[in-house]
This record gives C-alpha cells, structure tokens and sequence, in this order.
C-alpha cells in the first residue's frame, strides 16, 4: 500500500466547515433525537426474566453489542465464547437442539465474512432458532473496511430459512428483540448500540415482523428505508417540505421476506421511488424492492441511495456519511435533484 492510499484510508479527516473528529467514532449523529442507552440488551433482560431458555453467547464483544447488560443480569446464562466466531455459532446451535432460544452476538463483519459456513450448516438448514445479532452494520464506524459490514445483507440474503431485520432506532430494537425471541427459526439483526436515537417512539410505531409500514405520508415521491437510513429519510423529508416537495417514508425494517405486497403497493402510486439504506448498492433492499417490481411488473421511475460498490474509507462518521452519500443533506440534494 503506498503511503498516499495509507493516508487517505486510515487517517482522520476534517469535516469542510467544522472541526476534527476522530477516525475511532462507532456511534450515529442524532440531533433533535432523545436516546436510549443500550436498548438491546435491556430489552434481552427483560424478555428473559419470564423464560429460562432464553441464554446469551458473545465472541468478546459483550460490551461492543449490549450484550454486558445480559450478562450482568444473568450471568449463569452467559457464555463469553472469545474471539472464536466460527465455535460461538456452532455453541450456539448446540444449545437451540437442546431447547435454549441462544442470542450470539458479534460485530457484522465477523458474522457475515467469518462464519458464514457455519451459520449456513449448523442453524440456517436446521432452521434452529438462534438469533443473530451484530453490531456495527454498514457505514456505522469508522474503522475501515476491517469492520464496515457494508455487504453482509448480500451475503445472508441468499440463505434459506433466515429472517433479515435492520431496525431504524432504540424503540424498534427493543420491540424487534421481543419479536424475533419468539419467533421459531433463526435470524439475524443488524444492531445500533449505545446510545441510540429514539426516531420511531415519538410516531407511536409498533414494529410488526415482515411488515413495511409507512412514518410519514408525501405525494412526490417515496423513499423506501431500513436502519439508521429512515432516520435519515424522515429528516430529509423536513428540509424538502420546506420547499414544497413531499415525500413519503415507508419504513420496511424486514429485509427477508420483503414485504412485497406493500412495497408494490407503493412502488405501482409513485411518481419516483427511491429505496435508502446502510449497505452496498449490490445485493441490500434496493436490489430486493427492485427485483420484487420487475417480477410484478411494476416499473415506477426508480432510484437507490446506498453505499458504492467499494471498499469504505476510514475516517470519522460526519465525514463518510458526506463522502458516500447517505448523510441528509446529501439525501436532500439526491432526491430534489431527481425531481427537477
């Protein structure tokens, strides 16, 4: 790697118009927004002091992905696994044929790129219930290609029996916890830990496994959403609305099985669709909504505000979110721009 490229990835950069951040930033810009500490693992804590069965493994990354709050709570249903991804999934696996509801976390990098086989062989096709939950999904640190999980929704897409849930906020975490605890299969959530936005509470949304559901209703075009990009969405849809320009957000957090029906739905009234998320434009929601309409026969005029097809920069989060394109103001400027 010559010493220009060894910059440009790795060394901290200044935001045009604000002051240095640091590269080693792993948590959203949320302005305007309360925050909810650690709400996966307060929800897990709570699910489990009703049932037994439900145990925690992590891949010593308790603290990174919530996981600690579970362990402290319950710590004879705690297994710290070390860094042994591949065993922590095979553990796990073991546990659910014993009839344990196991949540294994890790960072998604790890899960996707790392243990893929083993989530395929031991859990996906005995269809076992253990559920799959990993921090820093996408674009949400800025540690480099090494940790941005920028693909992993195009890598578990392809497997059977896995359900897929990126949730957008603090309020759909705690809620989705509860649902996948009782679904019966395997799953694997993309998680937002720490301090995290309350985006969706203050609407009164009630997450619904499998459901897109709409957060705000415009007549311009529609932007289809999962994760931290409907946060996104429902901000830029503030700013356009200052200039007349009404969008409508529909907030589909289940990316297997797609909610096509609705999706459709949407798709077949919209003068232009645009699908935002935290992955790579190949093989995340865009890919998923845009198959569904070809498939149905529905063509609206159709755009993608995703990651590139590339290995991300590091850097601080400000910083990549301008430089790639999933920031607000560059959602604005996205979308005004295909409206004009």
């Amino acid at each position: 790697m010559t010493l220009s490229r060894r910059k440009s990835k790795y060394e901290a950069r200044v935001a045009t118009g604000g002051p240095a951040t640091s590269a080693m930033i792993a948590s959203l810009e949320a302005e305007g927004y309360e925050t909810v500490a650690a709400p996966f693992g307060h929800a897990l804590v709570d699910i489990a002091k009703s049932n037994r069965k439900i145990v925690g493994l992590t891949a010593d990354l308790s603290k990174y992905t919530d996981l600690h709050v579970f362990a402290e709570a319950f710590p004879d249903r705690f297994f710290q696994m070390g860094m042994a991804e591949q065993s922590m999934f095979s553990a796990a696996a073991g546990l659910a044929r014993e009839g344990f509801k196991p949540f294994a976390t890790t960072y998604a990098v790890f899960a996707s790129r790392r243990a893929y086989d083993f989530i395929c062989m031991a859990i996906a096709e005995e269809a076992l219930p253990v559920k799959i939950v990993c921090a820093l999904p996408g674009l949400t640190t800025g540690y480099g290609p090494s940790h941005q999980a920028t693909e992993d929704l195009a890598i578990f897409r392809g497997l059977p029996n896995l359900t897929i849930i990126d949730p957008c906020d603090a309020t759909e975490i705690a809620q989705a916890t509860r649902a996948i605890a009782a679904s019966p299969g395997p799953v694997y959530m993309r998680l937002l830990r720490g301090q995290v936005p309350d985006v969706l509470g203050p609407l009164g949304y009630q997450f619904q496994m499998g459901k897109a559901q709409f957060v705000r209703r415009g007549g311009d075009a529609t932007v289809v959403a999962a994760g931290f990009m409907t946060m996104r969405a429902l901000d830029a849809a503030k700013v356009l609305a200052a200039e007349a320009i009404e969008i409508s957000v529909l907030h589909s957090p289940t990316i297997k099985p797609l909610d096509e029906k609705t999706i459709l739905t949407a798709a077949a009234n919209a003068n232009l669709l645009v699908t935002a998320e935290n992955h790579t434009i190949i093989g995340g929601l865009g890919e998923a909504v845009a198959g569904a309409c070809m498939r149905e026969g529905v063509h609206p005029r159709f755009r993608q505000i995703a990651l590139p097809d590339e290995f991300l920069d590091a850097g601080a989060l400000p910083t990549l979110h301008d430089q790639y394109r999933v920031s607000v103001k560059a959602m604005v400027e996205q979308i005004r721009g295909w409206l004009t």
